[in-house]
């Protein structure tokens, strides 16, 4: 590489990480630019499996918690690991249909908790305890159609189900419900 005078030789190693040459003449014109390619003369190596979590032995459980949060309007599959602290996959019924109307269906959880189920086989997670819940508080305390069909799917998916739990909100006391004194009227 011909470079000529002091402030393009700084240039030098900027051109070097930028992957191309250029042959200045002695009176500052560029003669040549050579592009070079970032794979030329780099061998690829082969990628590893990543995998997260302790080595297991074949057939052995891997758990991890599924949160279903399953509401009149929308499904929630949210897959951490045993501590909660670290999310391992999370889909929603709405991410999985086009109209808002069909976000709480049972087909819309089950298409989500085939997809949980994947990412979670990908990951080496064999197992699921499920805490399931609704809106709970002064709201409705039973969950929407979604809840039962993603117990479903993912038993079907091939993950072993642990623990089932109900974690929806009950108040021992509580604040004033909606609807005021004489409550909804129809």
């Amino acid at each position: 590489m011909h470079i000529f005078g002091p402030r393009l030789r700084a240039n030098e190693q900027w051109m070097r990480e930028h992957n191309f040459a250029r042959w200045i003449r002695s009176d500052g014109t560029v003669q040549n630019t050579i592009y070079f390619s970032k794979k030329a003369g780099k061998v690829k190596q082969p990628e590893q499996a990543i995998s997260f979590g302790p080595q297991v032995k074949p057939g052995e459980l891997v758990f991890g918690v599924a949160h279903i949060y399953a509401s009149k309007n929308d499904t929630f599959i949210h897959v951490t690991d045993l501590t909660g602290r670290e999310t391992i996959v999370r889909v929603t019924g709405g991410m999985k249909v086009k109209t808002d109307r069909d976000e709480p269906s049972a087909y819309a959880a089950l298409l989500a908790c085939q997809d949980v189920a994947a990412r979670c086989k990908e990951l080496g997670i064999t197992a699921l305890h499920i805490k399931i819940r609704a809106m709970g508080g002064t709201r409705q305390k039973t969950f929407g159609a979604g809840g039962q069909a993603s117990l479903r799917a993912l038993a079907r998916a091939g993950m072993r189900i642990g623990r089932i739990e109900d974690v929806t909100p009950i108040p021992t006391d509580t604040t004033r419900r909606r609807g005021g004194r004489r409550g909804r009227r129809l």
